[in-house]
């Protein structure tokens, strides 16, 4: 019987498990109130696991993403019109995320009732924020937890690597990609514990801090989803008007990839898709989407951004904390470095987000309580990240080549 019960448990997908544990979780917060807090150190076990694996695996991942580019000189012409695309299109979805956050308001109806430090540090100016993230003693970056720092390591160490001979480079590639491959699989061992720890850290939330979460939940999961289809209709808007390209044939070329990006949640798992598509369907040029592609699915990450942010800002506010300008200027700027960390695996962004949450002197509790319905923000997070690929890569093919749609006649330039 026992056995019998265990297997059709199993057989239940995992993200419908945690749904269930974490709705067990709230309904036992809700009946038990305070005295649910006994659950609380299973969760927070929980959350201190997953930071042990966070600085690796952003570590390993980056130098992996990197080394993958085999070479210096795929940093040329078509690599900077695309790396300027990704930064201009990560800043504008961080700010995008931001605005709409403190439109809405919605962390302000789970004000925690914990004293929460004011303290977010002293803001330095643009000279000494840039020093900042030089690492003097990278060992110490790693002991601290210095995530800007061991970014810019890892960002340095990946491009001596590509100016090394191929005989050196490549059992370092290798290296990088198992050790990158180990700190995934880690954080995936880790996350099979997530249904009954994150179930717990829901019953001792809802307990302390009442059933006014769930609406805030709600308000905050609209939120990040207007962010995402604001980021969508600016992709559409430069696709016309830049790329000159028809959006419903677009769209067209492109649907199978979102099915993918929506079941899997990884832009990794869906690059495989996304080069057919770009090589049978849209027939874009080869040197182009063979480069763009994966570099986008390691380093523009823009669903990601509008989420990474909107936490950060849904966590100040839970905790009752304002920003002031300088400090959401400090903000993009580190989002825009950090999010860089995110691995391209499902549940990798919201690993970043608390070690985002934490640089900021923020409860990385109330990250974790968005864990519980992270699965159905990071289907949008995914297809917004994999669509922003598809878009630059189709605009660089535009205006770096003789490529055009195949709608567009060959002497047709008006398209």
């Amino acid at each position: 019987m026992y056995k019998r019960v265990l297997k059709r448990y199993l057989q239940i997908p995992f993200a419908t498990r945690v749904l269930l544990w974490m709705l067990f979780g709230a309904v036992a917060g809700l009946v038990f109130k305070e005295e649910a807090l006994v659950v609380k150190p299973l969760g927070i076990g929980f959350l201190n696991l997953l930071l042990m694996a966070a600085i690796p695996l952003v570590f390993f991942n980056l130098l992996s993403g990197i080394a993958s580019l085999n070479s210096i000189s795929s940093f040329g012409r078509i690599g900077g019109k695309v790396l300027l695309w990704y930064v201009f299109s990560t800043i504008m979805a961080i700010i995008i995320g931001i605005g709409l956050m403190n439109l809405s308001k919605a962390g302000v109806g789970m004000t925690l009732k914990a004293e929460v430090s004011n303290d977010i540090g002293q803001i330095p100016n643009v000279g000494d924020l840039l020093l900042s993230m030089i690492p003097i003693n990278i060992f110490k970056s790693f002991a601290e937890g210095n995530l800007i720092q061991i970014v810019v390591f890892a960002v340095l160490l990946g491009i001596v690597t590509l100016k090394l001979p191929p005989k050196a480079r490549q059992p370092l590639e290798k290296g990088y990609d198992l050790l990158a491959g180990l700190m995934r699989k880690l954080v995936e061992y880790i996350l099979i514990l997530s249904p009954l720890c994150l179930g717990a850290l829901m019953a001792a939330t809802f307990g302390e801090f009442g059933s006014n979460i769930a609406g805030a939940l709600g308000k905050f999961i609209a939120t990040i989803y207007v962010g995402q289809l604001l980021m969508i209709l600016v992709y559409m808007i430069l696709l016309t008007t830049v790329g000159r390209v028809s959006i419903p044939w677009f769209f067209r070329k492109t649907k199978e990839l979102y099915a993918t990006t929506i079941a899997t949640c990884s832009s990794l798992a869906s690059l495989a898709v996304a080069l057919d598509i770009a090589e049978t369907k849209m027939k874009l040029p080869k040197k182009v989407y063979s480069f763009t592609l994966p570099m986008g699915a390691q380093f523009n990450k823009d669903g990601t951004s509008i989420m990474l942010s909107g936490i950060l800002i849904f966590t100040a506010q839970a905790a009752g904390l304002n920003f002031s300008i300088q400090e959401l200027v400090q903000v993009v700027l580190i989002g825009l470095l950090v999010v860089e960390g995110s691995s391209g695996i499902p549940g990798g962004g919201l690993v970043v987000a608390m070690l985002f949450a934490e640089a900021f002197n923020l409860p990385i509790e109330i990250v974790a309580i968005v864990g519980g319905i992270y699965r159905l923000i990071d289907m949008g997070n995914t297809t917004v990240n994999c669509m922003g690929d598809m878009v630059a890569t189709t605009i660089v093919s535009r205006f770096e080549t003789q490529w055009r749609p195949s709608y567009v006649q060959p002497n047709d330039n008006a398209r």
